[in-house]
């Protein structure tokens, strides 16, 4: 149930968008969405929404082939709900600078197909091919969306201004980046690197306190060739100040590396949506 409200709340908002801002300001998108919005342009008598599906019939045989059976039913679902929701959904966002439509219409929809994806399945189009470049060679989904949008803006810019391509290439940055950050959100992990002479101490208290895995890497300094014990953990974003104020208390001295992860895949810190 959680799965099938994501995607229609996801599918309203990307609706909002495309209806009150992208169609109006005369603003194109990129991937499925961004070639339907041609067609519909030039033919104009033909649904927005049907275009949207009728296109999205060969991605949807890649999910089926490549992904899984849930993700593919549930990509199907996201689809018809986007049509149904252009169909129905018709806001009147009407801001008086450009600008700042571009930067809404990118958030908005970011959000919209950011909550798509935290579900089982998607909205089609790009976000199936996001998912499998994800699963299979762990690209980050807004770059995969950020860079196939640049191709399809690039092939169809001989049908809009210079200017109404520089707006929607603010809207597809905007849009790439609120998708990044809804997906992985505060479920992203830190990697943690702790040198201390207090490393017995600081181990025990990580497992105790904060519940997490810490691994003892031994490694030997570099200059007095001295024998260390370098403590590796990986923690979401929500507990990284609780492990920094126990390492501050028990070594004020500790040498701490904070790293971002791109992807952390284990059943009791996994990051990833189960696709």
């Amino acid at each position: 149930m959680q799965d099938v409200l994501l995607i229609v709340m996801g599918s309203v908002l990307c609706a909002t968008a495309i209806n009150g801002i992208l169609i109006r300001q005369n603003f194109v998108t990129g991937g499925i969405t961004g070639i339907s919005l041609i067609i519909h342009k030039f033919i104009p008598g033909v649904h927005l929404g049907w275009i949207y599906v009728v296109l999205n019939v060969p991605l949807f045989a890649l999910a089926w082939m490549a992904v899984g059976r849930r993700f593919f039913f549930y990509s199907i679902f996201g689809a018809l709900s986007l049509t149904l929701a252009i169909a129905f959904v018709h806001l009147d966002i009407n801001l008086d600078d450009k600008m700042l439509n571009a930067l809404l219409a990118g958030l908005i929809l970011g959000v919209g197909a950011g909550l798509c994806l935290r579900s089982a399945g998607s909205q089609g189009g790009t976000d199936i091919l996001s998912v499998m470049l994800m699963q299979r060679f762990s690209v980050g989904i807004g770059n995969t969306v950020l860079a196939v949008n640049a191709i399809v803006l690039l092939l169809v810019s001989i049908f809009y201004s210079i200017e109404a391509l520089l707006y929607t290439l603010i809207v597809l940055y905007v849009a790439s980046k609120c998708v990044n950050l809804v997906v992985t959100g505060l479920s992203q992990r830190k990697a943690v690197f702790i040198i201390s002479a207090q490393w017995e101490e600081i181990s025990r208290e990580i497992l105790k306190d904060i519940r997490r895995g810490v691994t003892i890497i031994k490694g030997e300094g570099g200059y007095a060739r001295n024998e260390e014990h370098i403590l590796y953990a990986v923690v979401p974003l929500t507990e990284l100040g609780q492990l920094k104020r126990l390492v501050q208390q028990i070594d004020p001295a500790a040498f701490v590396v904070i790293n971002d992860t791109l992807e952390v895949v284990n059943y009791r810190i996994g990051n990833q949506p189960h696709w």
